[in-house]
């Protein structure tokens, strides 16, 4: 039975939603593994896998993996974790228990994979492999707890024709079949003779006894994803309430201690739909209903609706020890895991991450994650590692590190939200941003619209951890430039008719009345007024005939700065989708010289500009210096929609890769022919690229020269833009070899993609008025990157570096090796300077061998201080080192120094 509750979603985030569909596993957490042996057909241990029917003739019947272990043996928190072959990820698991008499525990999985190859791991309740099996070939293992592990291939196979009742066996630790399956029983060559005290069948559960008045809520939640078909229709279960959530519809029921059945696999708590009244938390209740599930976007949760409910106790009455919350930790077995305690209270244990928001206006819920070790945020995988397999092993990782806390409401826009580290109501002074982080949430596991999720009993202890930055951040030198994507800044309001665009026949984006286009201008006016820069480029401005977006916020700012503060570069319509990239500048700081270029796909057809927004080039010059330096500011397609250009998403890169690639391409070739004739080399390419700092667009740019200035300044883990809980840079600023060396400094200003966006300027959904001020937080959803350039003259001195060699004194008679200590310095006018040792060689001229030994250690004392185990010659006066050490600065200018000295042949 499918009952549909009043609530529709929007972007379930694809870090939480890709965890809906994955059957239970019993352990809930802790740490990815060691990985052990992956084991073969002679494996030996504790448990087996002894039995598979993989590929079913017709419908998935009687599909099942079987396992082998000694008759009483405890398997609860044992897991069989399915992975499809290709591509290597999980993809469905089972929850093992306590082997019977017979000696084998057997699952029954509908629907296992059966390409060439696909497999099954069988893992121990700590979250080792104990082994992992193929069919049909090898693979290598990508996420979960197998993550990086090859298979072991059976050695036989399944034809698609093979009907249930046939199956292929371990026996005496090698692998036979097709043959007549002998699931539930121990594998053998020859039949067994039955024994003389047959075992006796295990206990009919609740549900199936005809004579049972009452089920147990575990019976009728099975071990599956969805509820025990023997406990289909009407039921009567008793049990505590644990939480009372009339915006639900309904409240929850769990087990007593004492009436649990000792299952991990099998969740003690019900959600009850369809009435609150009269119930109050801890009371002891009998409800009778109809079982059925609440199927939404891929997620099953069992329930039971339509219930009479009978009062046996009020609080405090209930025998037995009281119902205490189940310790939840991350990262969790599997992204299923949380089946089992599905209905039931749980505390989560760790110090989680505020991850995504995007849902928090419109259902008060926010996504939490676990971070890796040494990290404070999720972050996108092509923001830190390789895209494919890397990308993909971390995007599954991530799947078992977050859970979503809901408001307990299925209203939508609702007028109070509750704040997700307080339980207070949120306000424009009790806010929240990405980044901080709550610990010890308590509440109900629920697994609806997609996702599993946590409706609270009681809040965690909240940090901010991620305060609002107060100021733009001082990145140095005599001309700052900002890239930012102002977030549908049009003129033109939205009201529905489809008038904006170059042909006017577009729909309008950005504020859909006067009111909103006000708030809109004066937020996104006081982010420009305090970023100060000298040289702005624009994205996301209206491109309609007519209208000038960016001469706009020009005449704004020098409303509130004086007149001629800003001048915009004025370009007209450019290209033909509803949105384009403009320039405004300081006129009193630098001045535009020569006309603007555009870059389209009349100039090069790998730029194709019915995709990207045309590129804009203008050459500036610093009225005080006379420097000039060229900007080009760029908006590149989005992932959003599909190009047809030979893309593959899913490596990780999104929709659209080889189109902004292509456009990269084209940007390098069109910037190095001088577009606007500066006859200068300085280039400093910004914008919205729409691309992470490891995809092949950035690393087109970086491989012709230019250098990723926003990952120089903030390292791996820079970021701007936050999507589906995860954190990345978007928003670019990169800098040729000649421009490179006049950087003071690049960063991201934090005030955008780590706010909710219910403080923005929209009054959509009757969103409470006083939520937004005119401040510059929540102006957009992109972070706006500022540079700082010194454009005085090229800095082209070389660093000195001061290298002093000294070596231990001589030891005993025949020892042979020798510390030599190299005390290192380096200076630059800048201060920006680093080295590292380049080589240890040793010339044994005197001695006529001449062999070149290098060290055979090298430990660093300290920042100054290098230590080298160095080897004694045995012949002549001794062996002379030679250490090499290199300086670079932030210039990239960068000198190499030596220095010599001899370790004396002990006599």
């Amino acid at each position: 039975m499918v009952v549909s509750h009043p609530r529709t979603r929007t972007r379930t985030t694809g870090v939480a939603a890709a965890a809906a569909g994955a059957v239970a596993l019993a352990s809930l957490g802790g740490v990815v593994p060691a990985l052990a042996a992956t084991g073969g057909a002679d494996a030996t241990g504790p448990a087996v896998i002894s039995e598979i029917h993989y590929d079913n003739d017709g419908a998935d019947t009687g599909e099942a993996v079987e396992v082998q272990a000694p008759a009483g043996t405890d398997l609860t928190g044992w897991s069989l974790v399915f992975y499809n072959g290709n591509g290597g990820a999980p993809y469905d698991s089972a929850d093992l228990g306590q082997v019977p008499d017979a000696g084998v525990l057997v699952r029954e999985v509908a629907g296992i994979q059966n390409g060439s190859p696909d497999g099954v791991a069988l893992v121990d309740d700590a979250g080792t492999v104990v082994e992992l099996l193929s069919y049909e070939g090898t693979f290598a293992a990508v996420g979960g707890p197998a993550d990086g592990v090859t298979s072991t291939d059976i050695g036989v196979a399944e034809a698609s024709s093979t009907p249930a009742g046939q199956s292929l066996q371990r026996i005496d630790g090698s692998w036979k079949g097709p043959a007549a399956s002998s699931f539930g029983t121990v594998n053998s060559e020859e039949p067994t003779d039955p024994p003389t005290d047959p075992p006796t069948d295990p206990p009919a559960d609740t549900c199936g006894d005809p004579s049972a008045a009452v089920a147990l809520i575990s019976d009728i939640q099975g071990a599956g994803e969805t509820y025990d078909e023997t406990c289909a229709g009407e039921q009567t279960v008793e049990a505590v309430v644990t939480a009372v959530k009339p915006g639900l519809s309904g409240f929850y029921l769990q087990e007593e201690a004492t009436d649990g059945d000792g299952d991990a696999a099998t969740s003690e708590g019900l959600f009850v739909y369809g009435t609150t009244d009269g119930v109050t938390e801890g009371q002891l209740v009998r409800a009778t209903g109809t079982v059925g599930e609440y199927s939404t976007s891929g997620s099953a949760q069992t329930q039971l609706t339509d219930a009479a409910v009978e009062v046996l106790g009020e609080p405090g009455a209930v025998d037995g020890a009281p119902i205490e919350p189940t310790p939840v930790t991350f990262p969790l077995a599997h992204p299923g895991a949380l089946e089992t305690v599905e209905g039931m209270v749980v505390e989560l244990t760790d110090t989680l991450v505020i991850s995504e928001y995007f849902n928090y206006d419109r259902f008060g819920e926010v996504v939490l994650g676990k971070p890796l070790e040494g990290r404070n945020r999720l972050h996108t995988p092509t923001a830190v590692v390789e895209p494919g397999a890397e990308a993909q092993a971390l995007q599954a990782e991530y799947e078992r590190r977050v859970i979503t806390l809901d408001d307990s409401s299925s209203t939508q826009n609702p007028a109070t939200l509750p704040h997700p580290g307080t339980g207070e109501p949120f306000t424009a002074t009790h806010t929240f941003r990405g980044g901080d982080t709550v610990t010890g949430v308590q509440g109900v596991v629920d697994h609806t619209h997609g996702v599993y999720r946590v409706q609270p009993t009681a809040y965690g202890e909240y940090s901010a951890a991620n305060p609002r930055p107060t100021t733009a951040p001082d990145v140095g030198g005599s001309v700052q430039v900002a890239s930012y994507n102002v977030l549908n800044y049009f003129l033109t309001l939205d009201d529905g008719d489809p008038v904006c665009g170059a042909d006017q026949s577009m729909d309008c984006r950005g504020a859909n009345s006067p009111g909103e286009l006000q708030r809109q201008r004066q937020t996104t006016l006081t982010a420009l007024q305090e970023l100060d820069a000298h040289v702005v480029g624009l994205m996301e401005i209206e491109n309609t005939p007519g209208v000038e977006p960016a001469a706009d916020l020009a005449a704004g700012l020098n409303d509130r700065l004086g007149e001629g503060t800003y001048e915009a570069i004025e370009t007209g319509v450019v290209g033909t989708d509803a949105i384009r990239v403009g320039f405004l500048y300081q006129p009193g700081v630098v001045e535009p010289v020569g006309d603007v270029a555009v870059l389209d796909s009349s100039d090069d057809p790998r730029f194709d500009d019915t995709k990207n927004r045309p590129m804009l080039s203008q050459t500036f010059r610093e009225t005080a210096t006379g420097e000039i330096f060229t900007v080009s500011v760029n908006h590149l397609k989005s992932k959003g929609s599909a190009c047809d250009d030979g893309s593959t998403p899913e490596d990780g890169q999104g929709n659209c890769n080889v189109t902004r690639t292509q456009a990269a391409e084209a940007i390098v070739d069109y910037l190095a022919a001088d577009p606007t004739g500066s006859g200068d080399p300085d280039h400093l390419v910004i914008g919205d690229l729409n691309s992470y700092d490891h995809e092949d667009p950035i690393d087109a740019l970086v491989a012709d020269g230019y250098t990723d200035l926003v990952k120089r300044a903030g390292g791996e883990y820079a970021y701007g833009y936050v999507y589906d809980g995860m954190v990345g840079y978007l928003d670019h600023a990169l800098a040729n070899e000649t421009m490179a060396g006049q950087v003071t400094g690049t960063s991201e200003w934090h005030i955008n993609a780590d706010e909710p966006d219910v403080l923005d300027y929209n009054l959509d959904y009757d969103r409470p008025a006083d939520l937004w001020s005119a401040d510059a937080y929540r102006s957009s959803d992109h972070d706006p990157v500022l540079v700082g350039l010194d454009l005085a003259g090229q800095d082209t001195t070389a660093p000195t570096v001061s290298v002093q060699l000294s070596h231990d004194e001589l030891g005993p008679p025949n020892h042979k090796y020798v510390d030599v200590t190299a005390d290192v310095s380096a200076s630059d006018d800048s201060g920006d300077v680093g080295y590292e040792l380049l080589s240890v060689t040793s010339d044994e001229a005197d001695n006529g061998r001449g062999d070149g030994n290098t060290t055979d250690d090298v430990v660093v004392v300290d920042e100054t201080t290098y230590r080298l185990r160095a080897e004694r010659s045995g012949k002549g006066d001794g062996r002379t080192y030679t250490v090499t050490f290199r300086a670079v600065d932030g210039a990239g200018n960068e000198t190499t120094t030596t220095a010599e000295v001899l370790v004396p042949l002990e006599r």
